[in-house]
C-alpha cells in the first residue's frame, strides 16, 4: 500500500508541474469547439499563452529566473518550428495576425511549456544531479542533437550516433528526487527516454485538436507516427540540459555567495593583529 500511496503522490506532483502544459491543450480543445469572436484562433491561442506566463510569474509558481529559462525555450522552440515549416516537416494552416514565416507565434509556447514543467518538477520533487558529466561533454552533445533537427534536411540524420552518444555520456548519472520525504533515483537517460514518449502521447493529442498538421494528417487525422518519439527523447536532452546547467550555475553563485558571508563574519568575529604586535 505504501508504494501505491507513493506513486499517487509522485503523479500529484508530476500533473501540478503540467499545469501549463495542461492549460495549452484545454485551450487547443475549447477553441477548436467554440466559435471566436474578433480574432483568429491562433491569436487566441497566444493570448490565453501570455496570460498563463503572467499569471505563472506573478502567482509564484514561477520564479523570474525561471520565465528567463522558459522564454529561451521559447526563442529555441519558434526558430525550429520556422524551418521545419519551411521545409514541409509539418503546417500551420489557419489563418493568425500574429504569425512569422507562417508560425505562429503561439507555437513556441508549446516548447516553452515543456521548460515550464521541468522547472516545476525540479523544484517540487527537489531534484538533485548525481555524477552529472562535465559542462565541456555536455554543452557539445546539445548543440549537435540541436543542430542536427536542422542539418538531417540537407545531410545524412545522425541522430542515432547521438543517441549512442547520450547513452555513453550519461551512463553513470543519476536523478535523484523526493516523495513524501522518501528520495529515489532514476538513471538520467532513463528520465529523457520517459518524457520523451509522454510528450508524444502529448503531441497526438495537440495534433487531434489542431495546433498543428503533419502531411499525413491533412485530409483526415492519423496518429504520429512512433518514431516521432526519438525526435522528442534528443529534443527533451536539450532541454533538460539547458535547465540542469542553469541550475547548477545558480547554485554554484549563490555557493559563492553564502561562502563570502561566512568569510566576512569570520573576519568581523577574528580581529586582525596590529603590526606592531
Amino acid at each position: 500500500m505504501r508504494a501505491v500511496k507513493q506513486l499517487l503522490l509522485f503523479g500529484r506532483e508530476q500533473a501540478l508541474s503540467c499545469l501549463f502544459p495542461a492549460v495549452i491543450f484545454t485551450a487547443l480543445a475549447v477553441t477548436q469547439k467554440v466559435p471566436l469572436p474578433l480574432l483568429p484562433r491562433y491569436d487566441w491561442l497566444l493570448l490565453i499563452c501570455l496570460l498563463m506566463q503572467w499569471w505563472m510569474v506573478r502567482s509564484g509558481l514561477e520564479t523570474r529566473d525561471e520565465l528567463k529559462v522558459i522564454t529561451l525555450f521559447h526563442i529555441i522552440g519558434l526558430a525550429l518550428e520556422i524551418f521545419k515549416t519551411h521545409m514541409g516537416s509539418w503546417a500551420y494552416p489557419e489563418e493568425g495576425y500574429f504569425k512569422v514565416f507562417g508560425v505562429p507565434l503561439y507555437s513556441g509556447f508549446m516548447y516553452a511549456s515543456v521548460a515550464s514543467y521541468l522547472c516545476q518538477a525540479w523544484r517540487r520533487l527537489k531534484v538533485e544531479l548525481f555524477r552529472w558529466p562535465p559542462f565541456w561533454a555536455v554543452v557539445p552533445l546539445a548543440a549537435a542533437i540541436y543542430l542536427n533537427f536542422f542539418t538531417h534536411h540537407f545531410w545524412i540524420d545522425v541522430r542515432w550516433w547521438l543517441t549512442g552518444l547520450v547513452w555513453i555520456v550519461f551512463w553513470r548519472s543519476w536523478v535523484l528526487y523526493e516523495v513524501n520525504g522518501v528520495r529515489y533515483r532514476m538513471p538520467v537517460a532513463l528520465s529523457f527516454v520517459l518524457i520523451g514518449f509522454f510528450i508524444w502521447v502529448a503531441e497526438n493529442i495537440a495534433t487531434y485538436f489542431g495546433a498543428w498538421e503533419y502531411p499525413n494528417q491533412i485530409k483526415t487525422w492519423n496518429p504520429v507516427h512512433y518514431s516521432k518519439v526519438s525526435s522528442w527523447f534528443l529534443l527533451v536532452i536539450i532541454s533538460f540540459l539547458i535547465v540542469a546547467t542553469l541550475k547548477r550555475v545558480k547554485e554554484n553563485v549563490s555557493r559563492g555567495k553564502e561562502e563570502s558571508v561566512r568569510v566576512g563574519q569570520r573576519e568581523k568575529v577574528t580581529p586582525r593583529k596590529s603590526k606592531g604586535a
